[in-house]
């Protein structure tokens, strides 16, 4: 009697710019039994989620692209969230993916099984699927902040928006607005509403350095030229060696010199964008409230040329006076000013992966009883080459520990985790595998390696820009964000990683019982 067989070889959870090249990249290597699950009804992620005015990616089009599938065919050098989501759409149908997907599936729980070795999910509507690889593709944002740490929310009389939860029917057009947040969300819809509304008041608890953004429609005889092939990627590739050097400086440079030279680097920054606020703000008090008091990159920069000039209009107002309470009119500060609005957008956030805390106990449960959120929470967020965690055998995470590269968009980020996820699964066949399981040795040598090499983003985040209400780093004072390695060296690592790095197992078939046997790497 053959032992049980699983629903499918590979679940992968989430169905965003993860989701859909693990689909690709599985397919190209010959693996067709799999399933994409998605708690939403479309495919997409971040740009099926947000659509809200002004919504549009804050890095050159040219870089927010799959390597295997480039569009030469971008509108604009920042292209809005629309045509990132239909450009998405198309990669789907013409890998074939459709038939893979399956929506509204939201997996509540996964369990492994070490007698069958395969993992148990349990979808929010009870039923179960089993797998015997699963790839978690959920991305680096999980869900809007549940609470956003303002009292009185549900109070408010008026129509609460998130961002992320924007409807066709919220019209702002002629309303009095209020936007709690100045990240970059906040900033872009900021920008793009202000010329609309009646009024806006804009909350701000931390500043954030607003770049000027070069966009443009892109002319369409450079459209054209893009179709020549190699053009796309050759500029791509011009502007990643040109982070490659920058990243080989900050991670091997000694900190008697880089120190100074980061010290530097915030002051003479500092300087700069206080004389450009200056310049592009009418109002002197104005500008200086958003000027940020650390480095440009103490928190997550954006480009924005509108959010500064859209408190030049008369109708704008930057409000830097601590929120009390939310209250049915509006917005009450401490001050005892209450704000009134018709609309209120809360911009604050999302719970990210990089903290502990968003990982839930009992959601996953690994070898005997290994929980995912107590790892985490008792060791840190940290994953063998950001994907593979010791105790949760046959699984991976593509948007793990310490996995940002500085290669531009996630798409390149994701290229790399999903080239080490199906070199992994390959390899398990290629021994006849039914359980693959990092080795905690490998894990522990990757992750000195990433503090040894951060040694320079250590100091700057958590020294010399101390305090910082900050997108990098996490509740335990960790960058687990950034991966201290350049591009080439984070890619080189997906694709030729040691074997034996990981353990292999399989489940012999008797008629009796299921025994494991371990296989040599």
């Amino acid at each position: 009697m053959a032992a049980p067989q699983p629903d499918y070889e590979v679940v992968v959870i989430g169905a965003g710019v993860g989701g859909i090249c693990a689909g690709v990249r599985l397919k190209q290597a010959g693996i067709d039994n799999f399933l994409i699950v998605d708690r939403a009804d479309d495919l997409g992620g971040t740009w099926r989620d947000n659509t809200y005015p002004g919504v549009a990616v804050d890095i050159p089009s040219i870089a927010y692209q799959y390597t295997f599938d480039r569009n030469p065919n971008w509108s604009r050098v920042f292209a809005p969230g629309a045509e990132v989501q239909a450009y998405h759409n198309r990669v789907v149908d013409k890998f074939g993916l459709r038939p893979h997907f399956r929506f509204r599936a939201d997996v509540q729980a996964e369990r492994w099984d070490d007698d069958m070795h395969y993992w148990h999910l349990t979808l929010g509507d009870g039923s179960q699927l089993t797998a015997r690889f699963v790839v978690s593709a959920v991305g680096p944002f999980l869900n809007p902040k549940k609470s956003p740490g303002l009292a009185g929310l549900e109070s408010f009389s008026g129509v609460k928006v998130v961002p992320s939860q924007w409807q066709p029917e919220h019209d702002i057009r002629g309303k009095r607005v209020g936007v709690i947040g100045t990240g970059a969300t906040g900033v872009q819809l900021a920008g793009h509403i202000a010329a609309e509304v009646e009024s806006m008041v804009v909350f701000q608890r931390t500043p954030v350095y607003c770049v000027p953004k070069p966009d443009f429609a892109i002319p369409r005889p450079v459209r054209f030229a893009l179709h020549v092939p190699g053009l796309s990627a050759g500029i791509h590739g011009i502007a990643q060696a040109v982070m490659q050097i920058g990243t080989v400086a900050l991670f091997y440079t000694p900190a008697r010199l880089m120190q100074p030279a980061m010290r530097g680097f915030d002051r003479t920054s500092r300087r700069l964008y206080s004389a450009y606020l200056r310049r592009v703000v009418d109002d002197p008090t104005t500008a200086a409230k958003l000027l940020p008091n650390f480095g440009p990159f103490g928190n997550r920069p954006t480009l924005n040329s509108s959010f500064p000039r859209a408190f030049n209009r008369d109708n704008v107002t930057l409000e830097t006076t601590p929120i009390e309470r939310i209250v049915p009119e509006g917005v009450k500060t401490t001050d005892g000013t209450v704000h009134e609005f018709d609309y209120l957008v809360t911009a604050v956030g999302w719970e990210l992966f990089s903290e502990p805390t968003s990982y839930a106990r009992g959601r996953v449960v690994g070898s005997r009883g290994a929980d995912l959120g107590e790892f985490f929470t008792s060791n840190g967020m940290k994953a063998y080459e950001s994907v593979a965690v010791p105790g949760f055998p046959n699984r991976w995470i593509i948007v793990g520990p310490y996995s940002w590269t500085g290669n531009g968009g996630w798409h390149g980020l994701v290229e790399n985790a999903v080239t080490h996820v199906v070199r992994a699964i390959r390899l398990a066949g290629d021994r006849g595998a039914t359980r693959t399981e990092v080795r905690p040795a490998a894990l522990d040598r990757f992750h000195a390696r990433m503090l040894h090499r951060g040694r320079n983003l250590k100091y700057y985040f958590t020294e010399l820009n101390a305090g910082v209400h900050s997108y990098w780093v996490n509740a335990d004072n960790e960058i687990p964000i950034l991966r201290a390695s350049t591009i080439l060296q984070a890619r080189r690592a997906s694709r030729s990683f040691p074997a034996d790095d990981y353990t292999y197992s399989r489940v012999s078939e008797t008629t009796e019982h299921v025994r494991e046997l371990s296989i040599q790497a």
